[in-house]
């Protein structure tokens, strides 16, 4: 597998991607076409079920990524228990799952003067607290 990075790290799922997202924006444009051209409670009802369909491909990747976060969430923070000088623990939980899911990259030698970056208001974006990161750690198994 190529080697993951910062500029190299957000996952594309082809088949979702490039080709369901796509067939079903196609098939709402259409019924939208259709109900332009011919204004029935037929067509209505067809571009009503067109755009449900995409919501639920759209639907269906923020809950796997909803999902995802509450893992990585329950993940970091037993890493930085681990991690964290004593002194530290007390400000985990004041962590953002946003937060959290960008540390997530850190290695384990850099963490705690990331995460005191990131409570000190140094790093205020998950992309911020990415770029920081000098040893990056590659998660293969995102969804």
């Amino acid at each position: 597998m190529a080697e993951q990075s910062y500029k190299k790290h957000a996952r594309l799922l082809p088949p979702l991607h490039f080709f369901v997202v796509p067939v079903l924006l196609i098939n709402v444009l259409n019924s939208l076409r259709h109900l332009w051209m011919v204004t029935s409670q037929h067509n209505a009802f067809e571009t009503l079920v067109a755009v449900a369909l995409l919501m639920t491909a759209f639907l269906s990747r923020i809950q796997a990524l909803a999902a995802q976060d509450r893992v990585i969430r329950l993940e970091m923070r037993l890493r930085l228990r681990g991690l964290l000088p004593a002194d530290m623990h007390a400000s985990i939980d004041g962590l953002t799952t946003r937060q959290l899911v960008a540390l997530r990259f850190a290695g384990d030698a850099e963490m705690a003067e990331i995460v005191r970056e990131v409570l000190a208001g140094k790093l205020a974006t998950q992309k911020d607290i990415k770029l920081r990161v000098k040893n990056w750690q590659a998660d293969w198994q995102r969804v």
